[in-house]
């Protein structure tokens, strides 16, 4: 790919800054609109108007929620998916901002407002200049933050109606530089599993805990016993989480409760580290169970994959990101995070990348910084254009007219 001209940048970027302010309302109107997965009647009612006045064939329903707004151009064969997300998350927002979220209890801290405002401003810019021949495929989807949404869009029929063959999707990220564009080939998002352990054991009166079997000290024996796993059983090379995040049993202090439940959340970012994870956890609580004089049931729910982009992919979205904005701003194999995404779904069917644009670091004007998923946060309206201008030409290469 040619070196990026200051002529071309100029051009592309100018493009899409003339028209930032539009789509800089539209995110701050999604902000104050927020809507929980499933749940996002008002955001995907306002993006499917806009695709379809802009010429776009608009398919609605898949995954509920969910949209795909669909553009061909020219007798070119190839097609290019890329997605935003669109829902919220139940936090009380803490801004103060004049947009803040009019939905107590909900808000948009993790800023899938953005992405979809980037997106879209991508959209019409796409419709209306792109030099593209081929079809372009704009994934609008629903229920991200744990809910599967990617997964449900998928059991839709996403891919078997909207053929991709190749996928893309940005994740803003605060502590980064705003507007810096950063890749990882490979694993670059951990799995997410949900494990809820249920000890049933005798309950009885504190002062006689030797007739009944006390599910308590069985439970805290596993808490324990969950940390040798990491240190014991994983190559220490690799990553792996056990957190227990809730131990609920008994509500005196003179009786040994009937049952226990512990509730954990297991990570990685090794397809066989996390089969190895499932499979000692299981093993280790029925043993200690055992050992206790209680039985277990365990409820081990599979969540989102690890996210593995693919090198070809990843390459190739590095290129484009060096050529618009230059190398000095992109980091072309940035640090695997223990998050999760349910973009790993996609991603195991269509080859693809996920990439993140910087949200600030502090420096400058101090925003954007503030962390996701914290009653503070806010997306860097500064990444509208920025990443608006990525998209479009990220299609204008994959798809040369």
């Amino acid at each position: 790919m040619n070196a990026p001209s200051e002529a071309f940048l100029h051009d592309k970027l100018h493009a899409l800054h003339a028209q930032a302010d539009e789509f800089i309302a539209v995110r701050r109107d999604i902000h104050k609109h927020p809507e929980m997965g499933y749940k996002e009647y008002r955001t995907s009612d306002l993006v499917a108007e806009q695709l379809s006045a802009w010429g776009y064939q608009v398919t609605r329903g898949l995954g509920g929620t969910g949209l795909v707004g669909q553009l061909k151009k020219g007798s070119g064969t190839k097609s290019i998916g890329i997605r935003a997300d669109m829902d919220a998350l139940p936090i009380d927002e803490a801004t103060g901002l004049p947009y803040a979220s009019c939905n107590v209890g909900i808000m948009h801290a993790c800023g899938h407002d953005g992405h979809t405002a980037m997106l879209l401003a991508a959209a019409k810019h796409i419709a209306q200049k792109g030099e593209f021949s081929g079809t372009v495929n704009l994934i609008f989807q629903p229920a991200e933050e744990g809910l599967g949404g990617a997964k449900k869009m998928m059991e839709d029929g996403l891919f078997k109606r909207f053929p991709c063959n190749a996928i893309f999707a940005m994740h803003n990220m605060p502590t980064h530089p705003q507007g810096h564009l950063v890749f990882r080939d490979g694993s670059a998002m951990a799995s997410s599993d949900n494990v809820t352990i249920t000890l049933h054991g005798k309950g009885g009166h504190g002062a006689m805990p030797h007739v009944a079997a006390d599910p308590v000290v069985a439970g805290s024996a596993i808490v324990m016993g969950l940390q040798s796993i990491v240190a014991r059983n994983v190559d220490p090379q690799q990553m792996a989480i056990i957190t227990v995040g809730a131990f609920n049993a008994g509500v005196a202090n003179n009786v040994i409760p009937q049952t226990a439940t512990l509730k954990l959340s297991v990570r990685s970012l090794d397809r066989d580290v996390r089969i190895l994870l499932e499979k000692r956890i299981t093993e280790l609580v029925h043993a200690q169970a055992q050992s206790y004089g209680v039985t277990a049931d365990i409820d081990y729910q599979r969540g989102y994959p690890v996210l593995v982009n693919h090198l070809a992919e990843t390459d190739f979205a590095r290129d484009v990101a060096e050529e618009l904005v230059g190398a000095d701003k992109v980091m072309r194999q940035g640090r695997a995070l223990n998050g999760s995404e349910d973009f790993a779904f996609m991603l195991e069917e269509v080859p693809g990348s996920y990439l993140l644009i910087g949200n600030g670091d502090g420096t400058g004007d101090g925003h954007g910084a503030c962390m996701v998923h914290n009653p503070g946060y806010d997306f860097n309206d500064k990444n509208v254009a920025v990443g608006s201008a990525y998209w479009s030409l990220l299609v204008e290469r994959f798809l040369p007219a």
